[in-house]
C-alpha cells in the first residue's frame, strides 16, 4: 500500500546569523535549514551578508538566499543586525510567495519581515533564540531592559506560534506574557561529538598527561556568560587540589569581548580561540569536565555537545542542563545563581574519579537520544500547520 506524503512546500527563514558564523543561533539555523532541504522543501534564507559577500540573490538547488545589508551589533564583533528590507522582501515574496515564514531573530530585519508578512497575509511563526532582554544588565544598558522586554513580547505575540529551545525558557516567557509557546528543543550530532575523538597528543600540547584532569569551557567569552564565576572556580579548585596526585588544567575555547580580561585573570589557562569542526570535537573529547557557568542561555548547545563527547558537565539547573541532566547521575547541577553549590559540585567531580566516570557514561547515553531528525520533523510540522491555517476558509459568522 502506498502511503501519501504531504507535498513539499516553500518556507522562508529570516535570521541575523547563519554559518559560518560561530554561535548557537547560527548552528541551529543551519541544522533547521539543511533539514528542510533534506525533506525536499524549497527554502528562502533571508540574512545579512557577511564579510566577503555582497547583498543580493543566490540560488543553489532548492535554496534561495536573499542577502541584505547589515550593521555590526555593539559588543559582538562579527555579528550584525540585518537592516529593514521591506521592498526587497516584497519583490521576492510577490514573485515567489512562501507558504509560511519563520522569524529566528527580532532585529530590524525580522521586524520588517514580520510587518510585511502580516500585510501580505503570509503565515508567520517565530523562534526565541537569544535572551537579549537579559543582556542589557551585563552591558550597562539597564534602562533598555523594560523597553526591550515590551518589544520582544509584542513581536512574538504578533506571530501564530513561538518555538522555544527549553522547558525553562518556555515557563519564563509565559510568565513574561508571551503567548502561543511550543517546545522545539535542540539536537546534537553524536557521531561528530564522540569520545573516540579523544587525543593524547592534543592533551600533550596542553601539558596534561593521561592521569591529569582537564577542565574545559566552550562558548562566547562575553559578560553575559558569567565569566567572573569561571575565574573564581579556577582559582578555588586550584587551591583545593594543589597537593593532589594529578594536576589540574583549564582549557578555554572561544572568543569575545571578555577574552582579554580572562587571559589577564587566568594566565595559567590555555586559550585555544574559536574552534569548529574536527578541532572542536577533539577538544571536547580530550577534556574531562565541562565547566559552564552561564545563566542567560535559551538552550546552550555546548552542554549537549559536551555530553555527547563523554564529559561530566558542571552547570546551573537551567536551559539544556535542566532538561537533559540528572544531578549526580549524568552531570552536576546547581540552583541558578548559587555559586557556592556550583563550585562544590566542580570540586566533587574533580575528587570522585569513579563517580565522574559513571556520569560521563550516562551523559553520553542521554545525548545520543537527542537526534536532529526529530527536531527538524517538529519544526516542519509547525511550519506546515501555520501554512494550513492560512488556507482554511474563515468560519462563517451566523446571521442574526
Amino acid at each position: 500500500m502506498n502511503i501519501a506524503h504531504p507535498p513539499a512546500q516553500c518556507f522562508a527563514l529570516v535570521t541575523e546569523t547563519y554559518p559560518p558564523q560561530i554561535n548557537g543561533v547560527s548552528s541551529t539555523l543551519g541544522k533547521l535549514c539543511q533539514g528542510l532541504l533534506g525533506r525536499s522543501h524549497r527554502v528562502q534564507l533571508i540574512r545579512p551578508a557577511i564579510a566577503g559577500e555582497k547583498p543580493g540573490l543566490r540560488q543553489s538547488g532548492n535554496l534561495l538566499e536573499r542577502r541584505v545589508r547589515g550593521l555590526p551589533i555593539p559588543g559582538y564583533p562579527g555579528l550584525q543586525w540585518g537592516l529593514p528590507a521591506r521592498r526587497k522582501l516584497k519583490a521576492l515574496w510577490s514573485r515567489q510567495r512562501p507558504d509560511a515564514v519563520y522569524l529566528a531573530t527580532e532585529g530590524p530585519l525580522g521586524w520588517s519581515a514580520l510587518r510585511l508578512a502580516r500585510r501580505m497575509k503570509i503565515p508567520v511563526i517565530s523562534g526565541f533564540h537569544t535572551n537579549f532582554q537579559q543582556y542589557s544588565n551585563h552591558f550597562h544598558l539597564g534602562l533598555l531592559h523594560d523597553p526591550a522586554l515590551r518589544y520582544l513580547r509584542w513581536f512574538h505575540n504578533q506571530t501564530q506560534l513561538t518555538l522555544v529551545a527549553s522547558s525553562t525558557q518556555q515557563r519564563e516567557l509565559s510568565r513574561l506574557g508571551v503567548q502561543n509557546l511550543a517546545l522545539l528543543g535542540r539536537g546534537v550530532d553524536c557521531t561528530h561529538f564522540h569520545p573516540a575523538h579523544r587525543s593524547q597528543s592534543l592533551r600533550d600540547t596542553w601539558g596534561a598527561s593521561a592521569e591529569d584532569t582537564v577542565l574545559l569551557h566552550v562558548g562566547r567569552l562575553s559578560p553575559e556568560k558569567n565569566p567572573e564565576l569561571l575565574i573564581e572556580c579556577w582559582n578555588q579548585v586550584k587551591a583545593a587540589h594543589a597537593n593532589a596526585r594529578g594536576k589540574l588544567f583549564m582549557v578555554i575555547v572561544g572568543d569575545g569581548p571578555s577574552a582579554r580580561e580572562l587571559r589577564k585573570q587566568m594566565p595559567d589557562a590555555t586559550f585555544a580561540g574559536a574552534l569548529t569542526g574536527e578541532p572542536l570535537a577533539s577538544a571536547y573529547a580530550s577534556a574531562d569536565i565541562f565547566v559552564f557557568p552561564s545563566l542567560t542561555e535559551t538552550f546552550g548547545n555546548v552542554v549537549t555537545e559536551a555530553m555527547a563527547s563523554g564529559l561530566a558537565v558542571c552547570a546551573f539547573d537551567t536551559a539544556a542542563a535542566h532538561q537533559h541532566i540528572q544531578d549526580r547521575y549524568s552531570g552536576c547541577l546547581a540552583p541558578p545563581s548559587h555559586d557556592r553549590v556550583f563550585i562544590d559540585n566542580l570540586n566533587w567531580l574533580i575528587q570522585d574519579v569513579e563517580g565522574r566516570r559513571s556520569i560521563r557514561l550516562h551523559a553520553r547515553h542521554r545525548a545520543c537520544q537527542l537526534d536532529w531528525q526529530s527536531i527538524v520533523q517538529r519544526f516542519e510540522r509547525s511550519l506546515r500547520q501555520a501554512a494550513l491555517s492560512q488556507s482554511m476558509p474563515a468560519q462563517a459568522v451566523p446571521s442574526k
